[in-house]
């Protein structure tokens, strides 16, 4: 194609550039919304929780959204990470507190090891590019039967692509039924992303409802009152 050049380059460039600031995408507005209503700070923080509650944090990168739950609730949280330097970095963060406990590895349909492509909190299975770093996952069933946990006040999930396997495995062995509320990050990683989204959140909506929901960014899904 031949390339634009002089006044109908610049003329061009400069619509092009005028579309993308007055045009954003579906997720940009998304993102806008939540940013303007302050999610991070109250939709993901604001919960009947309490010094009994039983939270479960499945991707814990930091530790900065189990510091705050603990903060406001006092409640036991189990918080995963399996990037061993991410996971020492919280031991280390909330060394002492007997109510936070960490556990270096990730749960998933099955017991397996896998390899992260390390990207501080974007750390994920499925993107390439960064450090590779093996890893251990858990089978989600087998973990909340050894450990004997029968009631999650909290879930939440941010596990960049890892949500899919898990909540369909949760699914499947109606691990749902035991967890009060899901706040999960769904990511874009293929693209049948959404398709898969929207068939999990189908069949989540024969027990829990959504509370608030803004699509590819954050939603929290409540179980239904019996």
């Amino acid at each position: 194609m031949e390339r634009e050049t002089g006044f109908s380059g610049r003329l061009l460039g400069a619509v092009r550039s005028l579309k993308k600031r007055v045009f954003p995408t579906g997720r940009e507005l998304v993102v806008r919304k939540w940013k303007n209503d302050r999610g991070d700070q109250t939709l993901r923080l604001n919960y009947s929780l309490d010094a009994n509650s039983v939270v479960m944090d499945m991707g814990g990168y930091r530790g900065d959204w189990a510091h705050d739950i603990h903060q406001r609730y006092g409640s036991q949280i189990h918080v995963f990470e399996p990037v061993i330097s991410f996971a020492d970095g919280i031991k280390a963060r909330f060394s002492g507190n007997t109510a936070i406990h960490v556990h270096a590895c990730g749960l998933g349909s099955r017991t397996r090891s896998e390899t992260i492509e390390l990207s501080a909190d974007a750390s994920s299975m499925y993107s390439g590019g960064g450090e590779k770093q093996s890893i251990q996952l858990i089978e989600a069933c087998e973990w909340m039967n050894a450990q004997r946990v029968q009631h999650v006040e909290l879930m939440k999930i941010n596990i960049e692509g890892g949500e899919y396997e898990l909540l369909e495995h949760m699914l499947d062995r109606n691990l749902v039924s035991r967890v009060d509320n899901i706040q999960v990050q769904f990511h874009d990683i293929a693209a049948d992303s959404e398709a898969r989204m929207d068939s999990i959140l189908r069949r989540l909506a024969e027990t829990h409802g959504p509370t608030y929901q803004y699509r590819l960014v954050w939603e929290n899904w409540k179980k239904n009152a019996a």
